[in-house]
């Protein structure tokens, strides 16, 4: 799918109203009750009804700016996993731009709602928590949750209806869900469309509800499902499971599960877009001397050479240790902030030693100088963000 800000024709620093305005110029021009059912049309609809419905929301904007894609759905195929529908797109259109009626009155009739299934509403979407370890995020991972949804009555099959009865067509509105209310203005005779009273805007009514669920046509479970985490991701990102979430009432399609991805701390590291900072602490001989030690990664363990002259809070550097960038762009680095620790208790033969180097030692830089180590550090640390 190409750039969300390109398909909608607006800039990427264009406010939310630029944004509206462009979404309803576009959908007014391919809806396809305009174009007499052209499949082109329609595809095109549905595209700028899904780029519009990430940017028009902050957050889902955000995470689409710093990630891509990849940051919305989490491996699926396009922003909402896969399951982006026409029906989702009309939805969309119709939820922000008049409802059923401003709709219905734009294109001039109501034969899309009735083919639609006369108002049969959708599943509401069911969101969930999913707590990940930075081990996870760095490798990937395949979670199974256990979630309560709505699913449809085996007992009615999810119309609603007691054994041996059927829903009838509501007589209010004769099916359509919808009731069409004639208003007259100085500017004359005005039509809104709105939900039928009698039925709910369903188009039917039960006159023998189900015992077990009651008329509502579903009833609540346990249902275990299997969520693929990318690597890569972070605490701003979620996962979009559509069409399992619960199921919409008497025959209604089912909505989503939202996977909202929380990320675990881990004491060992600081994280930095995908960059990471973890302490390591060596004696002062190795810091003068020079030294290979190993350090701890996030998967597990790496051997990092630590130059002559290491002063205390200089970073160094591992190229490829840090966190896999969501699109598949490379990988972060892990940044090793040098602290030189300094013993507590010193035996008697260390305590010589340290004398006779106190001797022969060079005086220690002045507090002006520390400050530029303590500074450089972070310099450095910025740097590594930019370029890495």
């Amino acid at each position: 799918m190409a750039d969300y800000y390109e398909t909608l024709g607006v800039s990427r620093d264009a406010d939310a109203e630029q944004i509206k305005k462009a979404y309803r110029k576009l959908a007014m021009k391919y809806h396809p009750d305009r174009n007499q059912g052209s499949a082109d049309a329609e595809a095109r609809f549905k595209e700028i009804s899904a780029a519009y419905e990430v940017l028009k929301d902050p957050q889902q904007r955000a995470a689409y700016d710093r990630y891509g894609e990849q940051g919305l759905r989490g491996g699926g195929a396009g922003p909402f996993g896969g399951g982006f529908d026409l029906h989702d797109a009309i939805e969309i259109f119709m939820r922000d731009f008049g409802g059923a009626g401003g709709f219905e009155d734009l294109f001039g009739g109501g034969a899309r709602a009735q083919r639609r299934g006369g108002g049969r509403r959708k599943g509401e979407s069911v969101r969930v928590r999913l707590p990940l370890t930075l081990k996870e995020v760095v490798t990937g991972a395949t979670k199974r949750l256990r979630v309560a949804v709505l699913d449809p009555c085996s007992d009615c099959d999810g119309t609603g209806a007691a054994e041996g009865s059927t829903p009838t067509t509501c007589g209010q509105c004769g099916g359509s869900g919808q009731e069409r209310v004639a208003q007259r203005s100085v500017f004359g005779q005005f039509v809104s469309v709105t939900t039928c009273r009698a039925c709910g805007g369903e188009g039917t009514t039960i006159r023998t509800p189900c015992g077990t669920c009651h008329g509502e046509g579903r009833v609540r479970v346990q249902r275990e499902v299997e969520v693929e985490v990318p690597a890569g991701v972070s605490s701003e990102n979620f996962i979009t499971l559509r069409g399992k979430g619960n199921a919409g009432s008497r025959g209604g399609p089912s909505g989503d599960i939202m996977v909202l991805l929380e990320v675990e701390d881990d004491p060992r590291f600081t994280r930095q877009d995908n960059h990471l900072i973890t302490d390591l602490p060596i004696t002062f001989c190795q810091a003068a001397l020079g030294d290979e030690v190993e350090v701890e990664t996030v998967t597990g363990k790496a051997r990092v050479a630590v130059p002559a002259g290491t002063q205390s809070g200089q970073a160094l550097r591992l190229r490829g240790e840090g966190i896999p960038d969501l699109n598949g762009r490379g990988r972060g680095d892990l940044l090793i902030r040098v602290r030189v620790w300094t013993p507590t208790e010193l035996s008697r033969e260390q305590e010589e030693l340290f004398r006779r180097l106190r001797d022969v030692e060079d005086d220690a830089p002045t507090q002006v100088e520390e400050a530029g180590e303590r500074k450089g550090f972070w310099s450095r640390v910025k740097e590594a963000f930019t370029t890495g």
